[in-house]
């Protein structure tokens, strides 16, 4: 096995030997018995002659060759989500554009997915009223409908600016949720993932917020297919998903989004469990994958054997700032060879350190989840060396 020189936090450097991968299959062709969609990243295009900073570049041969990754391993697309950079460099025409060819690509895959309709085109300082944000969405999602798309609804930055309480939340989502054509998932996600988010469902306290989304999601049971919350805390998660209209077969899902403990939310508690909606399974789908189908199977022990060594590089990856966690999936997917660079649209690349990449590297090695460990020793050299260490 190869052996790489990694920098250590006291600015010692260490020789790292590489064990050897797990080698999860690389297609899953049995049933499985939780729904688990991969936020997915996009693919940059390193060549195009623009300023990254101002307008994004994508491959799109490679962003839609990753999607078919996911879902020849039987995972979910979910599309134009946080992870592929939505208002952190990927813009609404773009997540459009990018929306159209993913489906196409699903229909001739017999993928499944679902795609983000939020308010992004409306800078959140434009919006004056509430009436703005239900333009704007009922928007993106006309768009995305008109494509048939299925929508996961994206919480909204300009609604949780002009919101003056729970009142103008219930009466947005009521408005958007009473025309949409099929089922939504909707999306709960946390400040520390998007900071403009703070007090989304009009109210600070999580349990005061909890109560405002679950009114909606009661008064709307039929329009929702379930609800995706990113809130890194997993009893909140526990207790909301135990509330929803009708949990399980049937009723209003729970996709947990807790990138910290979603081994132990999936697997459930023997009455209630949650599917998944993660960034982290963008970074880790052949062991996801793997571990989904162990618990198919009924092998609960599998399932945890191969999700466990999994968790702390999630919980590496998406540490705080929380937002930034997108570097850390895009460098896994350039470690495993799913792109050629490690280079991402608005220079996000940039936002985490060389120690925080380094450990990101052994995490990843201790889980088994570099499938080819010479080419991932020649990535993490090269990169390495870009930023002083040789």
């Amino acid at each position: 096995m190869p052996t790489i020189r990694l920098p250590r936090p006291d600015r010692s450097i260490e020789s790292y030997t590489l064990a050897p991968p797990r080698g999860f299959p690389a297609r899953t062709d049995r049933p499985l018995t939780r729904i688990a969609f991969a936020a997915a990243h996009m693919v940059a295009d390193p060549l195009a002659n623009c300023d990254p900073w101002l307008a994004p570049a994508i491959d799109w041969d490679r962003t839609i060759a990753f999607r078919e990754h996911l879902w020849d391993l039987g995972l979910g697309v979910a599309e134009a989500m946080d992870t592929a950079q939505r208002g952190m460099g990927l813009d609404w025409p773009t997540s459009l554009e990018l929306i159209r060819r993913s489906l196409a690509a699903a229909k001739a895959r017999g993928g499944v997915i679902a795609c983000g309709a939020g308010t992004d085109h409306l800078p959140p300082e434009n919006a004056r009223d509430i009436d703005d944000v239900i333009r704007a969405y009922e928007e993106q999602i006309e768009a995305i409908e008109a494509l048939d798309g299925r929508i996961i609804l994206m919480a909204s930055r300009a609604l949780a600016r002009v919101a003056k309480g729970p009142e103008d939340y219930i009466r947005v989502y009521g408005r958007i949720l009473s025309q949409v054509k099929r089922p939504v998932i909707l999306h709960w996600l946390g400040d520390m993932f998007d900071p403009a988010l703070a007090g989304y469902w009009g109210a600070t306290d999580i349990d005061a917020a909890m109560d405002t989304a679950l009114s909606i999601i009661g008064d709307f049971a039929p329009k929702v297919d379930g609800i995706k919350i990113s809130l890194l805390d997993k009893d909140k998660e526990i207790v909301m998903r135990r509330r929803l209209p009708a949990n399980g077969s049937g009723g209003v899902r729970m996709y947990t989004g807790d990138d910290f403990n979603y081994a132990e939310l999936i697997a459930g508690d023997g009455q209630h469990h949650s599917d998944a909606l993660l960034g982290i399974f963008d970074a880790i789908a052949p062991a996801a994958a793997s571990a989904l189908a162990h618990l198919a199977d009924g092998d609960e022990a599998g399932f945890h054997d191969i999700l466990a060594p999994t968790v702390p590089l999630s919980r590496h990856i998406f540490k705080a700032p929380t937002r930034f966690y997108k570097t850390g999936v895009v460098f896994m997917a350039y470690l495993n060879g799913h792109q050629d660079h490690f280079t991402m649209v608005g220079g996000q690349e940039s936002t985490r350190s060389t120690l925080h990449l380094a450990e990101l590297f052994r995490l990843a090695d201790k889980a088994g989840l570099l499938s080819d460990p010479d080419r991932a020793a020649r990535r993490m050299a090269a990169v390495l060396a870009v930023r002083g260490i040789s």
